[in-house]
């Protein structure tokens, strides 16, 4: 249900870097999906305009990947500022993508919404609401899972944000924010991905392993300066990261991770995947976004 509070060590990758799970896709960065990436706010403020026909352009680039076992869609990426914006930062991705991301309306959005540094799924929701974007948030639980206070990674700041989170989800339809308590497979996932359509996701942390990288994260980054480390400890860390696309032959799924300081892209098999979402504390949170909104 709620995002990261703790430190996010950057991961390094190798130059050209292969999916170990054997994709063969190479990092994306000046050329491609990477072109995107690298463009300014000014095109793709324009929900309706230079924004959206760009967009249209590069996806046409890639219609024959949609119509197969192969999709990576062209989704920027854009790193988080801070230890708890991952989810902040995920939204940014997926407005830019649709082509309505303007920072002052961004940053105006925040505060009308009160949105602070406990970012929960159900925020996101409201945020792609706020911008009129045609979204689904499928969770397990419809509010805070009482199971979670004694939780370190909830236990700090569960009190004070129980009632505001449970009247989110109180006011959802009324809001006109769809939530539904639903399971999502793999497969209804893929089939979202395929469409063009991209998704923010609750992950573990913990679990997440990302086979183009180098190294493996040293999850002891998540402790605040003066707290226990959590190397050795499997207690859930709660991250928000965007589903781009994936192989299916190779059985692997492609993500954006607003942790990391380069232009790559993530790749994990669809496994590993499967593990960090259905963890214990991300109420296999999964916030659909549909491209024709």
């Amino acid at each position: 249900m709620l995002g990261p509070r703790g430190r996010y060590l950057q991961k390094q990758r190798p130059s050209g870097g292969q999916a170990g799970s054997g994709a063969g896709v190479s990092k994306l960065s000046a050329s491609g999906a990477g072109c995107i990436a690298g463009r300014g706010l000014g095109a793709w403020a324009a929900g309706s305009g230079a924004g959206r026909q760009h967009l249209a352009s590069q996806l046409s680039l890639w219609s024959p990947a949609l119509a197969g076992d192969f999709v990576q869609l062209p989704v920027p990426i854009i790193q988080q500022l801070y230890h708890w914006d991952c989810g902040l930062a995920c939204s940014r991705m997926v407005l830019r993508y649709l082509g309505q991301l303007d920072d002052c309306e961004f940053e105006s959005a925040l505060q009308e919404l009160r949105l602070t540094r406990s970012i929960w799924t159900i925020d996101l929701a409201y945020l792609m609401r706020h911008f009129g974007v045609r979204h689904r948030f499928c969770t397990q639980t419809l509010g805070v899972d009482k199971g979670y206070k004694n939780q370190s990674f909830y236990r700090k700041h569960f009190d004070t944000e129980e009632t505001r989170v449970n009247q989110l989800f109180a006011q959802a339809k009324a809001c006109k924010v769809l939530v539904e308590k639903c399971t999502v497979s793999i497969q209804d996932i893929q089939a979202h991905l395929a469409q063009g359509h991209v998704a923010i996701v609750l992950v573990n942390s913990g679990v997440l392993h990302c086979d183009l990288c180098s190294s493996p994260v040293k999850y002891c980054c998540f402790a605040p300066s003066g707290h226990r480390c959590f190397c050795r400890s499997p207690d859930y860390q709660g991250h928000f990261i965007v589903l781009r696309g994936y192989n299916r032959t190779a059985g692997c799924i492609f993500y954006n991770n607003p942790a990391y300081s380069d232009p790559g892209m993530c790749s994990t098999s669809v496994s590993n995947f499967e593990e960090a979402r259905t963890s214990y504390g991300t109420d296999e949170d999964i916030l659909f976004v549909y491209l024709d909104s």
